[in-house]
């Protein structure tokens, strides 16, 4: 399997709610391929040290800055961690613990030092959903492969998988015309089928416990529907590939699903402008980070776009939301469209991450709120 950790709801509330005067955050690319990963860990020392600077600027006492590049140096020093990683890595640092968390979503490398934690890159990885579980179904054999951004794939053993439909149910094969006290034909194919499935999803259940990623499923009919009808996996993708996967590769099925997947987040970025368009006549519709951050500070945001890569230095009022912004970015301030995303997320509010081009004006941030403001 891939090394991937992203982060659940409560690990975001939780770095939403941290608070220290020498807060880090740090994403940087990395690679799965353990004898290429030296460029990954020079860059992280590269941001440790900026990190520090800004620190060192606004007069952060040295044992604080001290602890900081301790917690740093203990995740840069560690080999194991570096041999086990993903497409991404972010790093959420204060002076008495660090979180890393690997990610499958490509993120350019960045720093963030402020007395909260940078958010808002996360906020695409929760959105996107770019680490994905492919079940290859077919009545002579079943895989499960793992794929991260329709690119990267391979193939994951699970224990107590059945080999095929036949072994499955008993018999030399599911195809035989002959009848039965039972069953008989394709009514008795069907009912086969359906118990070859019950198999593979009791197989998936224990490995798939835990997990959030889409499960998508590759198959001809009527195998595809047979397998939806008895699924108990909540985050199978409505949408089958129906395609036989028959001797395809991983890298291929990666390949072939990867548009169905794009569809999921396409599908909400459409379904948010259209109630946008329908709020905006009503008052309930803005793309005006001030008032974005009013609503958001009164609870009023109900979902929100934001643009992963904007930063826009500055302070947002506690009570009022009031917004101050910054010319440039120092440990002092932080970014204003991450801290409006956290706090529609601390009042039970929607946030996708995505780029400015799904943003309506390609503007920061396009919020659609509850009543207006």
């Amino acid at each position: 399997m891939f090394y991937i950790d992203v982060p659940t709801k409560a690990e975001i509330n939780r770095l939403i709610d941290t608070r220290s005067p020498a807060s880090v955050s740090i994403y940087l690319p990395t690679t799965a391929v353990t004898q290429d990963i030296d460029q990954s860990r020079i860059e992280l020392k590269n941001l440790a040290r900026e990190a520090d600077q800004q620190l060192e600027e606004v007069g952060v006492d040295k044992r604080v800055r001290s602890a900081v590049q301790d917690q740093i140096e203990e995740i840069s020093e560690d080999d194991d961690f570096w041999a086990h990683q993903a497409t991404s890595l972010a790093i959420f640092v204060t002076p008495e613990r660090h979180k890393t968390f690997r990610l499958p979503t490509n993120l350019p490398a960045s720093v963030h030092v402020s007395d909260r934690l940078h958010i808002n890159p996360l906020l695409r990885v929760m959105s996107r959903p770019d680490h994905v579980f492919i079940l290859a179904l077919e009545e002579n054999q079943v895989r499960l492969v793992e794929a991260m951004n329709g690119e990267q794939a391979q193939e994951v053993r699970v224990a107590d998988m059945p080999k095929d439909a036949a072994s499955a149910v008993g018999k030399s094969t599911i195809n035989d015309r002959s009848h039965s006290r039972r069953i008989a034909g394709d009514e008795g194919q069907k009912v086969r089928l359906r118990q070859y499935c019950r198999q593979i999803d009791k197989a998936l259940r224990p490995f798939l416990t835990g997990h959030e990623e889409p499960l998508v499923v590759v198959a001809t009919q009527p195998l595809a529907s047979v397998y939806q009808s008895v699924s108990s996996y909540s985050e199978m993708l409505e949408e089958v590939v129906e395609h036989s996967p028959a001797r395809m590769s991983p890298a291929e099925l990666a390949r072939l699903t990867r548009p169905v997947v794009d569809r999921v987040l396409a599908d909400r970025i459409e379904a948010f402008h259209e109630l946008y368009e329908a709020r905006n006549g009503e008052g309930r519709a803005t793309t005006d980070v001030s008032q974005a951050a009013r609503a958001a500070t009164f609870g009023a945001v109900d979902t929100m776009l934001v643009d992963i890569d904007a930063v826009l230095p500055g302070l947002v009022d506690r009570e009022s939301g009031a917004v101050t912004l910054d010319k440039e970015d120092d440990a002092v301030n932080y970014s204003v469209v991450d801290e409006i995303a956290a706090r529609v997320l601390r009042n039970g509010g929607q946030v996708l991450g995505v780029r400015a081009d799904d943003i309506p004006g390609k503007a920061p941030l396009a919020a659609v709120m509850r009543y207006a403001v």
